[in-house]
């Protein structure tokens, strides 16, 4: 019997038009542009506007995907979009995006892994796709992350930008030269929860809260993490640092992003960094990254490309996908 794969039809995004640059930052907190860049690689992130919520640019992201596509919204028969800033408690964000797409049919969902959202989000859609019960679908990465930093904490509201990015995936039978979605895989660790978190929630303050996070344990934990899954990728499929083409990893920190790639031995010219540009923005900064490096025409058709990333909880994940 002949076997269904994910194939990649199309990749958009969208960023906010507000640019906070370094020097803007300065004039708000007891920082540098120095310090910023030599500890994240970070140089620019951009600021949602007021009244511009998660899923205004989580739209804009998932129609420029279906312009790459060729596709019309009709064509689209479930959305899974990834994020930690959502419009409301509920519902989720993905249906005020099936809404403003004007689809009718179908389903459309949240799902909420932090900054690792997107590979769990690709995962998620390619076991509905190969199991027969969708035909294309809809993966989002898209957050407001300014929305819940605190601005008077130097640490971390340099790290974090918002935007969003998609793509649209489609169910092929025996792919198309090999293209599809190889692999993913999964993983989190709760004990870890106190690392990276938000002091707020429904149920516990019933307020938002804001971000906290004790930044050299995350980074302590995250290239060991990250080179796991990546490991089990490369074991599933028989590729290895040689034969990938590109490495787009989660766009958190520069020295992970190096120290990863170091320890994988992959080469620093097959790696896609935007981190200088975005900032981070958590589950939007991989679907960002592919859509910049498929734009300026890095990433083609037929090559081998590795995503990973890893958020709070502990949560971690890669996906392997022949373009």
């Amino acid at each position: 019997m002949s076997a269904i794969r994910s194939v990649v039809r199309g990749v958009g995004a969208y960023l906010p038009a507000r640019c906070l640059t370094n020097a803007d930052l300065v004039q708000m907190v007891d920082t540098s542009d120095e310090w910023i860049v030599q500890r994240t690689g970070i140089r620019t992130r951009h600021i949602a506007a007021e009244g511009e919520v998660t899923s205004d640019l989580a739209l804009k992201a998932a129609q420029a995907a279906l312009a790459d596509a060729g596709l019309e919204p009709g064509d689209i028969d479930l959305i899974v979009l990834a994020t930690s800033t959502p419009d409301n408690t509920f519902p989720a964000t993905a249906v005020s995006v099936q809404a403003g797409l004007g689809i009718t049919h179908g389903a459309a969902f949240d799902i909420q892994a932090v900054c690792s959202g997107f590979v769990y989000a690709l995962a998620t859609a390619d076991n509905f796709l190969k199991s027969g019960a969708y035909r294309r679908c809809l993966v989002i990465g898209a957050e407001t992350f300014s929305r819940i930093l605190d601005w008077s904490d130097r640490t971390t509201c340099v790290l974090f930008g918002d935007g969003a990015g998609a793509l649209v995936l489609e169910a092929v039978r025996d792919g198309e030269d090999g293209r599809g979605l190889l692999t993913t895989h999964l993983r989190s660790d709760g004990r870890y929860k106190n690392k990276l978190y938000v002091d707020g929630g429904v149920s516990s303050t019933r307020s938002v809260g804001y971000l906290r996070m004790e930044g050299r344990e995350v980074f302590r934990h995250a290239v060991g993490m990250i080179t796991d899954v990546i490991v089990d990728a490369f074991s599933a499929t028989g590729e290895s640092a040689e034969t990938i083409d590109w490495f787009v990893p989660h766009q958190a920190n520069r020295r992970i992003i190096d120290a990863s790639a170091v320890k994988l031995g992959i080469a620093p010219e097959k790696v896609v960094i935007t981190v200088d540009k975005h900032g981070n923005t958590s589950a939007a900064s991989i679907p960002l990254a592919l859509a910049t490096a498929h734009a300026d025409g890095r990433i083609k058709r037929g090559d081998l490309v590795l995503l990973e990333a890893m958020g709070g909880g502990f949560t971690w994940g890669s996906a392997l996908v022949r373009w």
